[in-house]
């Protein structure tokens, strides 16, 4: 019988380490902004892919190749990875200017 190889990730019997939010988020280069109704939200420009996303915006079709931001929120009511679970994708223009009120 094959004997079990322990994991060389951590050390046994030490506990998991917390994870780092501001690290993962960090090197998916989001960035705080200002939402649309004043929120703070992390938003990052995501590579390119063959899927299609709905503007939450404008409500029109945004093709996974062209370039635009995904946004969520950065202090979710109910943690931080439902936020992230609830990110949006949306169009350059529409994140910069809907919701804004122009003075």
């Amino acid at each position: 019988m094959p004997s079990k190889r322990r994991s060389t990730k951590r050390p046994y019997g030490q506990p998991h380490q917390e994870l780092d939010l501001d690290r993962v988020q960090g090197s998916f280069g989001a960035r705080r902004e200002t939402g649309p109704g004043g929120e703070e939200y992390l938003v990052a420009v995501p590579r390119p892919s063959e899927k299609v996303y709905t503007c939450p915006a404008c409500g029109r079709d945004i093709p996974g190749s062209l370039q635009h931001v995904v946004a969520w929120a950065a202090d979710g009511i109910f943690g931080a990875e439902v936020a992230s679970d609830e990110r949006r994708h949306w169009h350059r223009n529409c994140w910069e200017t809907f919701g804004r009120q122009r003075g």
